[in-house]
């Protein structure tokens, strides 16, 4: 049976106007209902792995779509790729550790990666247009990063709903 997440919506009134525009909006409201889930719990709690072996957690989830969004800026470049944020496979999990000073990084970290991804993204307005080694459009590229952040979205609801029995928003 399919996990079916709510998500914050930013927009008030008007539905914003184009392709771009609409696809932003959606990832804002992702963005925005992760940032929620996480709010008002202690490293401990965010730092909870979900069920033994998986190394899921909260944090793990805020340390990997900071990685993904660097990751994305190398879809985006024709040059050298960016190195990893945390290091080689599943590291932004297994590094997920209750620590406050790891947990400010990590939303630090995921702050400033979605920032440098949506400027290189910026400079790129035409959906259709073809961008970095692959020429990947950024019409996919968008729909791509709409699609990691609602399916990790739909694991924060689940982690959330264990550690405190918060549903919803």
């Amino acid at each position: 049976m399919p996990v079916v997440t709510e998500h914050v919506s930013t927009t008030e009134g008007d539905s914003p106007e184009g392709e771009l525009a609409t696809l932003q909006d959606v990832l804002t409201d992702y963005r925005l209902t992760l940032r929620m889930k996480c709010d008002g719990l202690d490293a401990e709690q965010l730092a909870r792995r979900s069920v033994p072996p998986s190394t899921m957690s909260l944090l793990g989830l805020v340390r990997h779509l900071a990685e993904v969004e660097r990751d994305w800026r190398n879809w985006i470049s024709d040059g050298d790729p960016l190195p990893k944020l945390y290091g080689e496979k599943d590291a932004d999990f297994h590094g997920a550790v209750a620590e406050q000073a790891v947990v400010d990084a990590a939303f630090s970290d995921l702050e400033r990666e979605q920032a440098a991804t949506d400027v290189a993204l910026a400079e790129h307005p035409d959906p259709g247009e073809r961008v970095g080694k692959d020429k990947i459009a950024v019409r996919e590229l968008m729909v791509h990063r709409i699609d990691e952040y609602a399916r990790h979205c739909g694991h924060t609801d689940l982690l959330r709903k264990c550690i405190d029995g918060r549903v919803g928003q």
